[in-house]
């Protein structure tokens, strides 16, 4: 993995990773501080600028999208699963044949199909396609108002410990790496999918999950929050949020704000509905700028723009086509940034203006 200047960095439990700098290894890390973790998504390396800057939302995807070597860089997206019924195993095999490394799921038969998420992580480990250590799970627990009442998880009667640790029980047994190796499960992040009905509620669900933490999931986040309830959350917790994941779209300006606060507490941000809720931005300026340029489609040059921004993108297509355009996209983007550094900035520069100044 590799950081542009300007950057200063806090690691924590960095087994097996190697730093460098310029194309030069400066540092490999043999052991871990407390446990192993096998993989960290560059994303999800804490950052902060070393100064200031004029781009203050901009943070670890920029030096992903522009400073990386071809060998070790991946766009930023994560494959969400949600509503895609019987054909989950096989979108999820397609997603990872066509480069995805990062897989977003729940424990929501309502609107997820977890386990067949699991078979199909398990048929491309045996097909040697990649290795569980290559890959960076996140499921949910959701709350009894976000679930089918006659297909559960858990007994909605029961006790919030026992509804969360029967929950996180089965995500274990649905992703684990082999049919027979439920031991060897573990989830990279757990995500409240949702505040619950108050905010001391959330920190006992929050302080439940703290208990798994590290051995069987290996950091935390939380879905659809607001800023109030994640300040919380980071103030009162021992296991501080690593992932917030919530709509990207103007009713909330595009979580301006909030995403600050990701930026100075270190916590990655994810992005959805970054297309579905963004016709507009499809149709802005720097959009049809960078789509011309680099000869992508609009989607893509939204993309990219968007994790430039620091932010990281679930895609849910479910075109084989759109997959492997979306992959290859993002890394003709980066190819032609390099190359076209002033013009690439002023683009960019243009669709951040745009959506930190939206007001509602």
């Amino acid at each position: 993995m590799y950081f542009q200047e300007g950057l200063t960095l806090e690691f924590v439990h960095l087994e097996g990773l190697s730093m460098k700098y310029s194309g030069i290894a400066i540092a490999r890390f043999s052991h871990s501080v407390t446990v192993r973790i096998s993989r960290i998504p560059a994303y999800c390396i804490r950052t902060s600028p070393a100064h200031s800057s004029n781009r203050s939302m901009s943070s670890s995807a920029t030096s992903r999208l522009l400073t990386a070597d071809s060998d070790d860089w991946k766009p930023a997206f994560i494959y969400g699963t949600a509503w895609k019924k019987e054909r989950t195993a096989e979108l999820v095999k397609l997603a990872i044949q066509s480069g995805f490394r990062e897989v977003d799921t729940a424990a929501q038969p309502r609107h997820y199909q977890e386990h067949l998420v699991g078979d199909a992580l398990r048929d491309v480990y045996a097909e040697s396609l990649v290795t569980r250590e290559k890959m960076y799970l996140q499921t949910k627990y959701t709350t009894p108002a976000g679930q089918d009442p006659k297909n559960m998880p858990y007994d909605a009667s029961a006790p919030l410990e026992d509804q969360i640790r029967t929950s996180v029980a089965s995500s274990l047994k649905n992703l684990r790496p082999a049919q027979d190796s439920e031991e060897d499960s573990y989830i990279d992040c757990l995500l409240l999918h949702s505040p619950l009905q108050t905010v001391e509620q959330t920190l006992q669900a929050w302080a439940i999950l703290e208990s798994y933490v590290p051995k069987k999931i290996r950091s935390l986040g939380i879905s659809n929050v607001s800023l109030p309830v994640l300040k919380a959350i980071h103030e009162n917790s021992s296991i501080k949020p690593a992932v917030v994941q919530n709509r990207f779209y103007p009713q909330t300006r595009y979580d301006a704000p909030l995403r600050a606060f990701c930026g100075q507490h270190h916590i990655s941000y994810q992005s959805f509905w970054t297309l579905t809720g963004n016709p507009h931005l499809l149709q802005s300026d720097p959009v049809s700028q960078l789509s011309h340029a680099v000869q992508v489609s609009r989607s893509v040059a939204l993309y990219a723009l968007v994790m430039d921004q620091g932010i990281v993108v679930l895609n849910g297509t479910t075109s084989a086509a759109h997959m492997e355009e979306d992959v290859s996209g993002i890394r003709k983007v980066r190819d032609w940034a390099q190359g076209h550094e002033k013009d690439w900035d002023g683009i960019s520069r243009g669709f951040s203006n745009i959506i930190q100044s939206t007001h509602f």
